[in-house]
């Protein structure tokens, strides 16, 4: 499950970086958001990919019985899940705005406009 994994980490960070590399500030956006989806597999991924019951103990033991779900991953990945939103959502917000004052999304046209 690994190699594939893998695979297909390496197949979204390659499209995010090109998609980055386009002129089009929409397609930046699209690729810093195929970027933190890459990196959170990656996380994942790199934790292990082993299913396990919920990391609880019982009552009067010191350790959890059997094969547990290492609980940090998850809530890292789901950090960066919000932390992505945010980012997103303030891109979206900075390209209307960039577009109803250059009226075009090519991002050598907005750098024409500076001054």
């Amino acid at each position: 499950m690994e190699p594939l994994m893998a695979l297909a980490i390496g197949l979204l960070y390659a499209t995010a970086v090109f998609m980055m590399l386009r002129r089009s500030i929409v397609k930046l956006v699209i690729g810093l958001l195929l970027l933190s989806n890459a990196a959170n597999l990656l996380i994942f991924t790199t934790a292990g990919m082993t299913r396990g019951a919920p990391p609880l103990i019982p009552e009067g033991l010191q350790q959890p019985l059997g094969e547990v779900a290492d609980p940090l991953p998850q809530a890292v990945v789901l950090t960066a899940i919000v932390i992505a939103f945010g980012v997103l959502a303030f891109a979206v917000v900075l390209i209307r705005r960039a577009y109803e004052i250059v009226k075009a999304d090519d991002l050598d046209k907005m750098k024409e406009t500076d001054t």
